[in-house]
């Protein structure tokens, strides 16, 4: 069944955005009394799809749906847009919670005044992704931060580093599984400069090496997190 997320449920009537109630009658075509799953504050429902003058997304039944309470914020720098659009959509994919996007030194792209459009097209990606793997939540995404607002509290921090003599990700990954949240920063093409990194250290984001090889930006994200979902497969 297709899934989709509701922005509100009145009694037994579940309300969708104009975008999805055109792709349930114009791009999936679905008749009367079809079927669709429909996501509202973490409940997964059955519901039925109803034409009269209008479409009704009717409540059918509650769904059995299990989701990693382990939070991941992943936090990237701004990136061209096609780049940009395969880690929003892996990284749903791969169970973020969390995306942070920021501005370093190296940043190529220049959002302007184009900020608002540019988190309201991420959100929508997102938000695309998690229905088609079948998440009950959208990953959050934030505003535009930059190095020196990472300032958290609570969780594990680790910062993606290039630099020698730095711990590989093997070596902490006992405390990454531990924690019921994390932190992991990746850096721009060119990577972070030293300084933007002893920042991050003096926040507490510790640096790990990924290995030997100098990966691309956008393929950082989803080794990382290929392996955690390695390691917390059940």
């Amino acid at each position: 069944m297709q899934r989709y997320f509701a922005i509100e449920k009145k009694e037994k009537n579940f309300i969708l955005s104009d975008s999805d109630l055109h792709h349930i009658s114009n791009v999936m075509r679905m008749k009367n009394g079809d079927f669709v799953e429909v996501v509202y504050d973490h409940v997964l429902y059955k519901c039925k799809v109803c034409f009269d003058s209008s479409i009704s997304i009717i409540f059918d039944s509650i769904l059995p749906s299990v989701e990693d309470t382990r939070e991941i914020v992943l936090i990237v720098p701004v990136l061209k847009e096609q780049k940009m659009d395969l880690i929003l959509q892996k990284a749903t994919e791969l169970g973020v919670s969390r995306i942070i996007p920021i501005i370093t030194e190296r940043t190529i792209v220049k959002l302007n005044d184009k900020e608002s459009k540019k988190i309201e097209r991420w959100s929508r990606i997102v938000k695309e992704a998690s229905e088609q793997c079948k998440r009950i939540s959208v990953p959050i995404i934030d505003n535009v931060m930059n190095i020196s607002s990472l300032n958290f509290d609570d969780g594990v921090k680790y910062v993606c580093s290039t630099r020698e003599n730095v711990k590989n990700i093997k070596n902490v990954m006992h405390n990454i599984l531990e924690c019921a949240k994390m932190y992991i920063v990746v850096g721009p093409e060119g990577g972070l400069s030293l300084d933007e990194e002893k920042i991050l250290n003096e926040l507490g984001f510790v640096s790990i090496s990924l290995g030997k090889r100098i990966m691309r930006v956008e393929t950082v994200p989803l080794f990382i997190l290929s392996i955690l979902n390695y390691e917390l497969m059940e």
